[in-house]
């Protein structure tokens, strides 16, 4: 059973891990040098359990404590009880879900090892922001891509944001980082996956005409928002595919083409 420690001072050294969770550009340097992650609220937290991810701790606001009562008992790591003031001042904004655990970070795959037996992958080049990256993996996760790969210059998906929009689904899909770009991608192909690059440019194939689902393996490359897919990358896909559009509408957010994309390659459009 974990120990339960009220504490009052926002300096106490053993809140460490939540200080300074807004600054984005600390907090991604110094949680993957240090193994750690921050799971928010109940349901990440405990999904990150079911996951396998060990605790080092939680911070609890004084109403959690017995929502997350089982947790605390099957846990071993100190749990801090906190007034929601307190945690606002370690953490820098106000905590809405009242709970926080910090999570130890596992060794992560080769991409060789995500591929062996994957027949469906998501790749994204340079997606930097985290709702965006967590977006993205929800998707993944509901509509049963097999495993993503990164490049070398994507977002965490373990920051804090990306695990709260995906709701955990981080947890659930296998993913790896790849070393180099698009050097990396021979890797892909060497597994047996058909590169699909998905741009809104009028010289792609509808994503319906190319039928990704009938496709053997099929990886499907995206990229960041804005800027879409680098020359590179669109250079290094076996075939480019876009999302029809209507209404004078030329693309849709990359969360959301996402999610369109994810559908065709899994299951293809519905017969009428």
């Amino acid at each position: 059973m974990a120990d339960l420690i009220t504490v009052d001072d926002p300096d106490d050294p053993r809140l460490s891990d939540y200080t300074g969770l807004t600054d984005v550009e600390l907090r991604r340097k110094r949680e993957p040098a240090e193994g750690l992650f921050i799971a928010e609220g109940e349901k990440v937290i405990r999904r990150a359990r079911v996951a396998g991810y060990e605790m080092r701790s939680m911070l609890l606001s004084s109403k959690w404590v017995d929502v997350m009562r089982d947790v605390i008992e099957d846990v071993p790591a100190p749990v801090y009880a906190v007034s929601p003031e307190l945690a606002e001042r370690v953490t820098g904004y106000h905590v809405h879900r009242g709970a926080l655990a910090s999570m130890q970070r596992k060794p992560l795959p080769d991409a060789e090892s995500v591929l062996r037996d994957a027949r469906r992958v998501a790749i994204m080049e340079s997606v930097n922001d985290h709702t965006n990256t967590g977006a993205i993996f929800r998707s993944a996760a509901a509509l049963g891509m097999d495993a993503v790969l990164l490049s070398p210059d994507c977002a965490d998906p373990l920051y804090r944001r990306s695990v709260k929009v995906s709701m955990g689904a981080v947890f659930s899909v296998p993913y790896a980082r790849l070393e180099s770009w698009p050097r990396g991608l021979e890797a892909v192909r060497d597994a047996g996956f058909k590169i699909l690059a998905l741009t809104p440019d009028e010289k792609a194939t509808t994503i319906d005409d190319a039928a990704p689902h009938r496709l053997e393996r099929v990886a499907l490359m995206l990229g960041a928002e804005g800027d879409g897919l680098s020359t590179q990358a669109l250079m290094a896909a076996d075939e480019w595919v876009r999302i029809p559009m209507a209404h004078g509408v030329d693309s849709l957010n990359v969360g959301a083409a996402a999610a369109v994309a994810f559908y065709a390659v899994t299951s293809g459009r519905p017969a009428l």
